[in-house]
């Protein structure tokens, strides 16, 4: 084999590893609220108490790369706003919604955020939708009604789905704001940059909120509770990033993008398994309708798999257009 096809090959195995390890973050959360007594903005606050640290690593090598390029002061709040919007808020409602619905539902209805970006653009930035988008709108909703279907005929508690399912969908639409809203602020800060006060601002964020709680520290949380906080940060969040960042590199953004549709597959199947949800046909039809829509929609280049900027640091070959940036995603 070829040292290029072998490269090639080596960057679709990263993404395939990292997308699946991504994955896992809801099963996780799912388990730790079955075992412990945790509550989700303790839980979400223990993920990102150990993200943290390499969140702060990644801030420092981008302003020492960009140190000539600071932004002016509203660009700053602009981002602020903007990183506390998608991952402090979108992923506190996604670990709220997670308590109500299964983790398999909950990914399909995530991975629809990438529609709903569409539909920002067209109504706040009136950016006309194609007739592609709409087919790929069409079957992701219906991919949607079908699965969501699936969960009532599968005997859970109807209040437990309308509760959980808008609650993840407000974390997919308020995610899907963040992306469009960081197309616009990445064409005036440097992408590293920009990703690392988001993660920062929303570290803070969750941060405080905790503290609002009542909770000034984290001796309460122990055992089994830290275990989980642990592999939700590092191995849920930290290392996927890495991987993915790595595979970027061999194989590009679109193809990464395309592989990384197998997160919601992954989801049902480590579900099944860790989680005894039940896995159906049509569980899996509704799912594959709403991949098939998201991936026809990622030959429009639109952002559909947010990835932390380490591959900067990884010397990624080339430079990026503005639909080419990806940013990790927390939700």
């Amino acid at each position: 084999m070829p040292d290029s096809d072998r490269f090639q090959l080596k960057g679709y195995g990263l993404i395939l590893l990292g997308s699946i390890l991504f994955s896992t973050k809801a099963v996780m959360v799912k388990m730790a609220f079955r075992d412990t007594p945790i509550d989700a903005i303790s839980l979400l606050a223990l993920r990102m108490l150990f993200a943290f640290p390499f969140f702060l690593v990644t801030g420092f090598f981008s302003f020492r790369k960009y140190k000539s390029q600071l932004p002016e002061k509203k660009l700053w709040a602009a981002m602020i706003v903007m990183g506390l919007l998608g991952y402090y808020i979108s992923s506190l409602l996604d670990f709220l919604g997670l308590q109500y619905i299964t983790a398999g539902l909950e990914r399909v209805i995530l991975f629809l955020y990438p529609s709903f970006t569409i539909l920002i653009n067209a109504v706040f930035f009136k950016e006309s939708i194609s007739k592609k988008q709409i087919i790929a709108l069409a079957l992701c909703y219906t991919g949607l009604i079908v699965t969501y279907f699936h969960e009532i005929n599968a005997g859970v508690v109807m209040k437990n789905i309308t509760l959980g399912s808008t609650l993840i969908f407000l974390c997919a639409i308020t995610f899907a704001g963040y992306i469009a809203g960081s197309g616009r602020l990445l064409k005036k800060v440097p992408v590293m940059m920009y990703t690392s006060v988001a993660l920062i601002a929303s570290s803070v964020g969750v941060f405080i909120h905790y503290a609002f709680t009542g909770k000034f520290g984290f001796q309460d949380l122990h055992g089994e509770m830290i275990v989980y906080g642990l592999m939700l940060g590092i191995m849920a969040t930290v290392i996927p990033n890495f991987l993915v960042s790595a595979g970027i590199k061999s194989i590009g953004a679109n193809n990464a993008a395309i592989v990384s549709a197998v997160g919601p597959v992954s989801t049902i199947i480590l579900a099944y398994f860790f989680l005894d949800e039940k896995m159906s046909v049509v569980q899996i039809l509704g799912t594959a309708l709403v991949i098939g829509g998201v991936i026809l929609v990622s030959k429009r280049k639109i952002p559909i798999i947010p990835i932390l900027l380490l591959k900067e640091l990884a010397a990624y070959p080339r430079s990026m257009s503005t639909n080419e940036h990806t940013i990790l995603t927390l939700i």
